[in-house]
């Protein structure tokens, strides 16, 4: 086992989480119930899209070559061959020098290959239609497999399914997809000082937060938290309860006990479940340095640290793209996909050989450090993101422009 905190760096860790892959396990499921949810494998178009030539504006179905040279001061005269119902095939080829009416959406009849737009259009009588401007082929028109051709890929496996792709499935006729299941994410908390939320806490006593912020973070990710209760100080109990437990897991975290306290005997358990055992007992990252990443042969164990803000930071950096991975998806997984530009109020100090990720409110383009300790619950409800600060820096200067990452 490694020996306790010889922390590995942030861009190590992330090497190790990273040699967790996607579980194995698959289900169908509806695409009323989809979103969100990542895709098992590619999908290839069925079929065409659209099945069939149709208008992009309402106007009118022409030949484009009998609109050359159509203007204002010299308009074209058609004569006009019909209206095309919306949901009906046309009632017909259209012949030479002809138009047919037809709206959004409409069907083209054969031999049409643009659309003039009803603005530029006058019915005149004695059925002719007068076109005061000319049209390219394939004008205001979208022609059959022309957004998707048949075995076209529809959508990268890996995927998280948005209203975007639900939209292309249900165009091609696709009502179930097979889908990567929710990874069961076990949340443990460890302490005497523990107590329900619900409870009063005696003297020496605190509430259980971290169990039900982590749950949310998991339910982030897209993973499928399993609560697991309070657990005290005492190692064999701790092994007990997460002997019982993985069997139903693919994935564990253990809120509290990674820290060099007497009573901190998390690494010490987690390295029985090995082979492998305890990867690194400690990340080069401030808030969160004793963090423990262990695994018991392909499943991630983990050990979060105790002060609230400390997990909630380490969970949001490295197991929200752990478990998005577990559950399938593909890609660059930025914890942080929004980020803006702001100045900074005060300067920040910093250690070297350490990444300080620090907590920011944002008005009107400054950024306010929040610098109370990790154990300070309020300074996470008020930050709306963190600001890095680099391995070999020694901080940050009043006024310093800094990207902040938003929650």
């Amino acid at each position: 086992m490694p020996r306790f905190l010889e922390a590995v760096t942030p861009d190590r860790a992330r090497e190790l989480l990273a040699l967790f892959g996607r579980i194995d396990r698959t289900e169908p499921l509806g695409l009323q119930e989809a979103l969100g949810r990542v895709i098992a494998r590619e999908l290839l178009a069925p079929e065409p899209l659209p099945a069939f030539g149709r208008s992009q504006m309402d106007g009118y179905a022409v030949r484009a070559a009998d609109t050359f040279g159509a203007g204002e001061s010299a308009p074209a005269y058609l004569a006009l061959a019909g209206r095309i119902a919306m949901g009906r095939p046309a009632p017909g080829p259209l012949p030479e020098a002809s138009a047919m009416e037809v709206s959004t959406g409409g069907a083209l009849p054969e031999g049409a290959d643009a659309v003039v737009m009803v603005e530029y259009c006058r019915e005149v009588g004695a059925g002719q239609l007068e076109v005061a401007r000319a049209v390219a082929p394939g004008e205001n028109v979208l022609a059959a497999g022309d957004d998707l051709a048949p075995g076209a890929r529809l959508i990268t496996g890996g995927r998280r399914l948005r209203p975007q792709e639900l939209l292309a499935l249900a165009a091609v006729g696709i009502e179930q997809v097979e889908v990567v299941a929710r990874p069961r994410v076990g949340i443990l908390s460890t302490g005497d000082e523990l107590v329900a939320p619900g409870a009063l806490p005696g003297p020496g006593q605190v509430r259980d937060a971290n169990a039900t912020a982590i749950a949310a973070q998991v339910r982030e990710a897209g993973a499928l938290p399993v609560p697991l209760g309070r657990c005290g100080d005492e190692p064999q109990v701790l092994y007990d309860l997460i002997d019982g437990a993985l069997p139903g897991l693919d994935a564990l975290l253990v809120s509290g006990g990674s820290s060099q306290g007497a009573r901190d005997s998390t690494a010490e358990v987690l390295a029985r479940f090995g082979p492998p055992g305890v990867l690194a007992h400690g990340i080069a990252v401030a808030p969160g340095k004793p963090t423990i990443l262990a695994a018991a042969g392909s499943m991630p164990l983990i050990g979060l640290p105790g002060h609230p803000v400390s997990s909630l930071v380490i969970v949001r950096l490295f197991i929200d793209p752990m478990l998005r991975r577990l559950g399938g998806e593909s890609g660059a997984l930025d914890p942080f996909p929004a980020r803006v530009r702001a100045r900074l109020a005060r300067p920040v100090a910093s250690k070297p050989g350490r990444e300080d990720w620090v907590r920011v409110a944002l008005r009107d383009g400054i950024a306010e450090p929040l610098l109370k300790g990790s154990g300070a619950i309020s300074t996470a409800s008020m930050a709306d993101g963190l600001v890095p600060i680099g391995l070999d820096s020694e901080g940050l200067a009043a006024g310093e422009e800094v990207e902040v990452r938003l929650f």
